[in-house]
């Protein structure tokens, strides 16, 4: 009984730092949305959170896998912890310093950048942590991915509240300032500090690990089954973060706004639904997880991932749907009309809900030994949020917010192409030794 009670205080642990994930990582979109008002800036520059978010996935990736074999789960969550609330406070003083009439906008993005930067370091920790272990609780295989799919259940629950609180703060995105998401970055604050204190008087069993040592880079990327998925990682972040921002972006332009007249808190419940579809699709995912193998669902949700993005590229923007949002001055609903096709690219989420955890789970079977350095390997690959941001940044500059939805169709067919064919398991840990 007392084992059964640890590992379940565990799972409770884990699940909670899901969530804490998710809520951190998307205040990263709404704040493009008030970086992009701040001048002449591109889609490209707005972006920069993001980047530097995603980017210390690549830097802190393998290391985060090498801490956990050095102190365990638990201390490296911890240390992640510490790690976040010095990036929080760094993205707060960017608001401080802000003299509001652009005068020293550089210094602001670049203190504000480095605390994105120091939050991703923290993610990226986080992330290690949490996947393999939920992973290993649920006891791997079926089980193992609907574990990790109830731990999705809370992370996009958290997200869908970072979009709400978010719009509601931006309220008019043509004068939002850096200091006006401080209440959504003192929330962060307070999660990280709960969070740290649970699972300090928490315990955790930990599993036994091996010494993570670079070599073993090698022995994880020699399954090719395993290399594929980490390819499949990193472009599913380009169809995960890609959608919503760019549906943000869109509707936020002011030539959408002078034609919809949507107001930014209406905007960010719009982006909430995205969300909102991913949580659906992860209890639905977590009810049918130990019945329905990891390549089936990759396959199924890959390709309804195609049907809505090409849908919602080509469905004339002239027919519109009346949708909900809040006004939270009133505390009253209020309708907006939004472009048909953007209701297709909104159901997306319903499809990556149970990308992730299906992925890792084929991408990490058959590893043995090499799972911890292959978690870490996979945080790496999670800087392709970054990469597309960019790419998919960049042909929005080009020729619009629509066309760039091309970015997301390319990731959206490699990674169908993973569940019929690259994930096939061809070398088993057994066979190696």
């Amino acid at each position: 009984m007392a084992q059964k009670t640890k590992q379940w205080g565990a799972i409770i642990v884990m699940i909670a730092l899901f969530a804490m994930i998710a809520f951190v990582t998307n205040l990263c979109t709404p704040m493009a949305t008030i970086i992009k008002n701040q001048g002449e800036i591109s889609n490209v520059l707005a972006q920069i959170g993001n980047y530097g978010n995603f980017v210390a996935y690549l830097v802190m990736g393998i290391p985060a896998g090498m801490l956990i074999a050095k102190f365990g789960y638990k201390k490296t969550a911890l240390i992640g912890l510490v790690v976040g609330i010095i990036g929080i406070l760094i993205q707060w003083c960017s608001g401080l310093i802000d003299a509001g009439d652009g005068s020293n906008i550089g210094v602001v993005f670049g203190v504000y950048l480095l605390g994105a930067f120091i939050s991703g370091l923290t993610m990226c920790i986080l992330n290690c942590v949490v996947n393999p272990m939920l992973n290993l609780l649920g006891g791997g295989g079926n089980k193992g991915n609907q574990l990790i799919q109830i731990g999705g259940v809370f992370n996009s629950t958290a997200a869908v509240c970072c979009y709400i609180l978010m719009g509601a703060l931006i309220a008019d995105a043509t004068k939002a300032k850096i200091s006006d998401a401080t209440p959504a970055l003192l929330i962060a604050l307070a999660i990280f500090v709960v969070a740290f204190v649970v699972i300090l008087f928490t315990r955790i069993e930990e599993p036994e690990q091996a010494p993570v040592k670079m070599e073993l880079v090698k022995g994880a990327m020699s399954y090719r089954h395993f290399a594929l998925g980490a390819l499949a990682i990193f472009l599913y972040m380009g169809i995960e973060v890609g959608v919503p921002n760019f549906v943000q972006q869109y509707l936020n332009a002011p030539e959408t706004f002078a034609r919809l007249h949507i107001p930014a808190a209406t905007v960010g419940m719009i982006v909430a639904v995205y969300w909102f579809m991913m949580l659906i699709g992860r209890f639905a995912g977590a009810a049918i997880g130990n019945k329905v193998s990891s390549r089936a669902m990759v396959t199924t949700v890959s390709i309804a991932t195609l049907c809505l993005v090409l849908f919602g590229m080509f469905a004339p923007d002239t027919v519109l749907v009346p949708f909900p949002g809040v006004d939270w001055g009133q505390l009253k609903i209020v309708w907006s009309d939004i472009p048909l096709g953007i209701f297709a690219f909104l159901l997306v989420g319903l499809c990556t809900s149970v990308m992730w955890g299906a992925i890792f789970n084929m991408a990490v079977e058959g590893l043995g030994k090499y799972t911890a350095i292959a978690s870490g390997i996979f945080m790496t690959m999670v800087f392709g949020c970054a990469v597309m941001m960019f790419i998919q940044a960049t042909v929005a500059d080009a020729v619009g917010y629509i066309q760039s939805y091309w970015v997301v169709v390319a990731c959206a067919a490699y990674i169908l192409f993973y569940a019929l064919i690259g994930s096939r398991v061809t070398k088993r840990e057994e066979e190696k030794e």
